[in-house]
């Protein structure tokens, strides 16, 4: 069995998750800051900051962009408590401490810090009991103190992205319903397919087709969250149909489009059991 829950929350740009899951995450990004800790078990994880193994009590986190996946140590479900911040927020959050966020980053992937966990834990049990939700001037208290500890100025400024590599992006962004020919994506970028898909895994972590991929189940989830029916999105998105969005949806986030799209909208516990 899967749990998962999402909590509403009163600051806008601020997503909080709570989950137990044995589930084997692929290699994914998100657009978002992530950080949180793990109350069970323990999890294997490799990224763009290297492998690393959490346990139970330590802090993990998550930079936007960064490629990474997840694991259960042991095969055995673990529990993980998880905060999101888009940029903005995180901007926000931090404007009178740097002058711009644009290179803030969590420098470690892993690590423990007893006042931030504090922070994070006292937030996360009013979220799981279900007591009255946290006003946003409160929230903010909270973010300020953590990501004031938390983030690190990047020692090393983050390659550009060729132009050619951008054009490419931008169109795998705007469009990922559309299968895209990897001989089109070439000409786009000017270079050879062997040359695109080395380049572009070298700048993004991603090759080209498993960028889209991602895209378009970012989409899917985006779609879900409207409140548009699985079949409808499935269709928007590209799929062949609503199973083949079915077993990508839940190879990609460890739940169905189904229990997701009723979780988020009623930000309500669903448990989902594995095929």
């Amino acid at each position: 069995m899967a749990d998962f829950r999402f909590h509403p929350t009163s600051l806008g740009g601020l997503e909080a998750v709570s989950a137990t899951s044995a589930h084997v995450f692929p290699k994914h990004t998100h657009d978002t800051y992530g950080i949180g800790f793990l109350s069970a078990g323990g999890q294997i994880s490799a990224s763009g900051r290297g492998q690393v193994e959490a346990e139970a009590g330590q802090l993990i986190t998550v930079n936007p962009g960064e490629v990474h996946d997840g694991a259960p140590i042991g095969r055995t479900p673990r529990s993980w408590h998880m905060l999101y911040l888009t940029p903005a927020l995180v901007a926000d959050s931090t404007s009178d401490l740097v002058s711009s966020s644009s290179n803030l980053e969590f420098e470690y992937p892993v690590f423990a810090d007893t006042g931030i966990r504090s922070h994070l834990t006292a937030l996360h049990l009013r979220f799981d009991h279900g007591m009255e939700e946290l006003p946003a001037d409160a929230l903010r208290e909270v973010l300020v103190l953590v990501l004031g500890k938390a983030l690190r100025c990047r020692r090393e400024a983050v390659p550009a992205l060729p132009a050619g590599l951008a054009r490419v992006r931008q169109r795998l962004d705007e469009d990922p319903a559309t299968l895209a020919d990897l001989s089109i994506l070439s000409r786009e970028a000017g270079l050879s397919r062997f040359q695109l898909i080395r380049a572009f895994r070298h700048y993004t972590g991603l090759t080209p087709h498993a960028y889209r991929m991602q895209s378009r189940a970012n989409l899917s989830r985006r779609l879900l969250m409207q409140g548009l029916p699985p079949a409808e999105v499935a269709a928007a998105c590209g799929y062949v149909d609503q199973s083949h969005m079915h077993r990508e949806f839940r190879r990609r986030f460890g739940l169905t489009p189904g229990n997701y799209r009723s979780a988020r909208l009623g930000c309500n516990p669903v448990q989902d059991e594995y095929a």
